[in-house]
């Protein structure tokens, strides 16, 4: 029988601990971002730039052209945007042209892509339509294809791939309705009862749920005689009796989107769909999002290429006192940040994904960097864009072709980009996520000395053990390539790039320090300083991708591919990193953090609610987050398998 599924109470700890159980534990593979927040810059881990096969290459041009193809004939965006919905037909046209199937093996009836090539793909489509590539991602990054790849069965692979790749959309089921970034509080249950689990609780966004013809679904399974318990990932069959979506959300963007509420009412699960052992789903989760957050900059950089574009096209018709806007300098620095900057991301992400199909390294700082990184910087593009296209930029693209001017979608980008700094994983959340690998190496040696539950004796070995690990690195840190005038000349050609790497260098070592002296400051209260950690990460981030672009612009130099034009592009996105990181280094000691947090507690308390007087609040009626109790559907089955 099925025992009532209740929300756990967990303290601020006991969330760590889960957390922290769930990330990958040890480093197997060298690590470029680790090495550079260590104050390592380990150039020869990224150059040269690695290059895909032949053969990889061969088939994803073929399957390119034929996306483009599709992309340019079959997908009516402005018809997905004023419908707000995708039509059946596209979908179909996307199964049978393979595009379910683009990162699941070919022996299962997939493409075969690589990352490289999956990204590629994504940002052709999602330059179209963002939901339209929205819907790709969801189902292969982080739907069933990609944790069974990593974590299923052979039987399981047998069964539902093949399907995966032409037919069944797919969705992955986290999120409730009172549990975000914090899963340890997660109340979907599943309880044993003989060969099944039953399944019951409610998930809220539900990327595809709408659509989806197969679930990857988080629930947590009670400890047991015969089992440890714990957050588990199943697969489930959308059309199972006790499966309703209850709601299909509307968004401020991707109008497009098949998101929303699935509930499960003693919902049988057979224990041959459970996706590794018990206990394993939040590990699973996070694994299947090391690669799976490339998506997100994928369609990032998409956006960028389509902006600068519009751009480009716009500057140099619309004339302001005499000459195009484009040569006015206040507008042609947002040009000029438009164009280096899509050079970095796409640097960052070809960098990043060349190196996941290689898996010569461990990329999972790199792939959340990337995330972090591409989603915030094209949320700045398009802002940028509209701000360039001024009043246009504000208008719809429908309005202007109704007036007979051309129908640019500026304004809609920049909704359906804004979600990308909310979706696997917000900014906030990456910064910490990406802050806690980078002090890895600094925990792994010194944390028993902080932590408040450890013996006496076990923070004196651990004291010991410190003492060597520091005795060994911190001199480390006090010279290095960046202070010899030569190093990196191998990158100095029509534009000289190396004293950017020079400089990149001598700032991990500077960023390294910075992160030392913080942890001796606040030792045990380093992880409450979220405003200290997130200028880190950005930091690690900047040097990230101006390495990245240096890098890329020798590749291309080297093939002879624009090599010239992408050292131009390089340097001018390096000189503008530079300052970003000059900036942050500033605002590491010199902040409002403090006086921030003192206003918070007065906003909370009460104190300042003279400051709301005079206005209405046009907000309906209704609790802040809906009643998500178990239980059978009272609503309309939502759901609309596309067949």
């Amino acid at each position: 029988m099925s025992a009532t599924p209740h929300k756990p109470t967990v303290t601020e700890r006991e969330a760590r601990q889960v957390a922290e159980a769930a990330r990958e534990q040890d480093w197997r593979k060298p690590s470029f971002a680790k090495e550079l927040f260590l104050g390592r810059f380990r150039l020869d881990l990224i150059h040269p730039h690695p290059l895909p096969a032949d053969e990889d290459t061969l088939r994803g041009e073929e399957f390119l052209a034929k996306l483009r193809d599709f992309c340019e004939t079959k997908i009516d965006s402005a018809r997905i945007e004023r419908e707000a919905r995708i039509p059946d037909e596209t979908i179909t046209g996307l199964k049978e042209l393979g595009a379910l199937g683009m990162k699941i093996d070919t022996k299962y009836g997939g493409l075969g892509l690589t990352q490289v090539y999956y990204n590629k793909a994504l940002a052709l489509v999602g330059s179209v339509n963002p939901a339209l590539g929205a819907l790709l991602s969801a189902h292969q990054s982080i739907g069933v294809p990609q944790p069974l790849k990593l974590f299923g069965t052979q039987e399981q692979r047998d069964t539902f791939l093949p399907r995966c790749a032409r037919t069944d959309i797919s969705a992955f089921l986290l999120t409730e309705p009172d549990v975000g970034s914090d899963p340890a509080r997660l109340a979907t249950t599943a309880v044993p009862d003989g060969d099944d689990y039953i399944l019951d609780g409610v998930k809220l966004w539900t990327t595809n749920g709408v659509v989806a013809d197969l679930l990857v679904v988080m629930a947590r399974v009670p400890k047991s005689e015969n089992g440890k318990g714990g957050i588990t990932a199943f697969v489930v069959e959308a059309a199972s009796e006790g499966v309703t979506v209850e709601n299909r959300n509307a968004f401020m963007g991707l109008r497009g989107l098949e998101n929303g509420v699935t509930r499960f009412h003693r919902v049988r699960v057979p224990a041959a769909n459970r996706i590794g052992p018990e206990g394993a789903g939040l590990k699973i989760a996070l694994t299947t999002l090391n690669t799976g957050r490339l998506s997100l900059p994928a369609m990032c950089v998409g956006a960028g290429k389509w902006c600068l574009k519009i751009a480009r096209e716009w500057t140099s018709v619309r004339e302001q006192w005499g000459k195009p806007v484009a040569l006015h300098e206040a507008v042609g620095s947002k040009i000029s940040f438009i164009a280096a900057t899509t050079f970095a991301l796409e640097a960052v992400l070809d960098l990043s994904s060349q190196m996941a199909d290689e898996s010569r390294n461990d990329i999972r700082i790199e792939a959340a960097l990337a995330k972090l990184y591409g989603s915030e910087m094209a949320c700045l593009m398009a802002d940028e864009l509209v701000q360039i296209r001024g009043g246009r930029g504000f208008e719809t693209a429908a309005s202007l072709a109704a007036r007979g001017e051309r129908a640019v979608p500026a304004e809609q980008l920049l909704r359906d980009l804004r979600i990308n700094r909310i979706f696997e994983g917000s900014t906030e959340i990456m910064h910490l996520l990406i802050a806690r690998e980078a002090v890895d190496a600094h925990l792994s040696v010194a944390g028993d000395l902080i932590d408040p539950d450890k013996s006496l004796s076990e923070k004196a070995k651990a004291g010991a053990n410190a003492g060597v690990f520091y005795a060994k690195w911190l001199p480390k840190l006090v010279a290095g390539a960046g202070q010899l005038p030569r190093s990196y000349s191998e990158f100095d050609h029509d534009v000289d790039l190396s004293p950017h790497l020079r400089y990149v260098e001598r700032n991990a070592r500077k960023l390294a320090r910075s992160t030392f002296y913080a942890m001796s400051r606040w030792q045990g209260r380093m992880e409450t300083k979220q405003g200290f950690l997130g200028r880190i990460v950005d930091i690690g981030a900047e040097l990230f991708a101006m390495s990245a672009a240096c890098v890329r612009a020798e590749l291309l130099r080297t093939k002879g591919d624009h090599g010239r034009e992408a050292y131009q592009l390089a340097d001018a996105f390096c000189r503008q990193s530079r300052i970003r990181v000059e900036e942050l280094f500033g605002r590491l000691w010199t902040n409002t953090d403090d006086i921030d947090r003192k206003v918070v507690k007065g906003v909370l308390s009460g104190t300042y609610t003279w400051l709301e007087e005079g206005v209405l609040d046009p907000s309906g009626e209704g609790p802040w987050i809906a009643d998500a109790t178990p239980g059978a559907s009272t609503r309309e089955n939502l759901h609309r398998p596309i067949r």
